[in-house]
């Protein structure tokens, strides 16, 4: 069965009817908001179709509203690999914005979107990856003046998986080692908010919209609208709970010492491996709420070690400690 949707309006039909069938083609009607609106109403009445909205960059306000104090940046890097310590930046993207001590979110104060060329040429599954080029990063260097001016006067830096990013930001400037970091990934309940997956991507999707990938400043951009417009039946945006969330103290727990058949269930559990590059124990790690610390290690005493005395250690966290390498 074919259907046909008719996206004439009744002034159109009339009118294309006294032309007659030969010029009803010449009948062209400019599309105006209202006129759109309506054939996205009509197309998802069927029940058979979603339409998405165009992510659009919020302007650039140089004067906040009174009652927003509060500064964050949400920062996004793109780079030539994984490894921190070996890779580099060649893009980044930062998107300033004030907000309250509520986590209400503002107004964006800056805006900054910068290629940088790296010492080494860029691998081609990076170019794939990202479309940027050896070419496209030739001469072109991050402004330190610029990036302060953003950067310094931030409560909160966020990103969209902090564990990757901030290592990158912190190895390029020391800017970002003094900083409170929040991760929109890890600590923010987006199965409770209605959605099936954190990736940026997914969460723009399912919000109903969409936007210019594959550059750092449109990825940020992005973020900003699903941390302030959120999903769903939840009375708090995403943001106010990421703001919560990084006021509160963590602890990551190393099972240090743990049996080597163990390893299986710890990582069932949520545990990770570190090699102990980063000045930590070399050792499965957890990293827990603050309350949570005497549940998780009764759980190694009585699962894992099998012995009431073990201790294993802890470290006390608060964000501007954690998510470093």
């Amino acid at each position: 069965m074919t259907q046909q949707f008719d996206f004439f309006t009744d002034d159109d039909e009339a009118e294309a009817a006294a032309l007659g069938p030969r010029r009803r083609r010449s009948v062209k009607r400019v599309v105006t908001a209202d006129s759109e609106g309506g054939l996205v109403r009509q197309l998802e009445a069927t029940g058979r179709y979603r339409v998405l909205t165009k992510l659009e960059p919020r302007p650039i306000v140089p004067f906040p509203r009174p009652g927003f104090l509060r500064r964050g940046v949400l920062v996004d890097a793109e780079t030539t690999g994984l490894n921190h310590r070996e890779d580099e930046i060649i893009e980044i993207g930062i998107v300033a914005f004030s907000f309250d001590e509520q986590g209400a979110i503002g107004d964006v104060t800056g805006v900054y979107s910068a290629l940088h060329q790296p010492t080494r040429p860029i691998p081609e599954e990076i170019t794939r990856l990202t479309g940027i080029t050896d070419e496209m990063v030739a001469g072109h260097m991050i402004d330190p003046q610029q990036l302060r001016s953003l950067v310094e006067p931030a409560d909160l830096v966020i990103a969209h998986y902090a564990r990757f990013d901030r290592p990158f930001f912190e190895a390029f400037s020391p800017l970002f080692d003094r900083k409170a970091w929040a991760c929109s990934v890890s600590e923010i309940d987006w199965a409770a908010r209605g959605f099936e997956g954190n990736k940026l991507g997914y969460l723009i999707g399912q919000a109903g919209y969409f936007h210019e990938a594959h550059r750092a400043v449109d990825d940020c951009f992005a973020l900003l609208e699903i941390l302030d417009r959120g999903h769903g039946d939840s009375a708090s945006s995403p943001f106010s709970e990421l703001y919560l969330s990084s006021q509160q103290n963590r602890a990551r727990i190393f099972a240090e010492h743990s049996p080597f058949e163990m390893k299986d269930q710890l990582k069932m559990r949520g545990y990770r491996w570190s090699d102990g590059s980063d000045g930590g124990p070399k050792s499965w790690w957890i990293e827990i709420e603050e309350h949570r610390v005497q549940d998780e290690i009764n759980y190694l005493r009585a699962e894992i070690y099998g012995w009431e005395e073990a201790d294993p250690p802890v470290r006390y966290m608060t964000a501007f400690e954690r998510f470093k390498s």
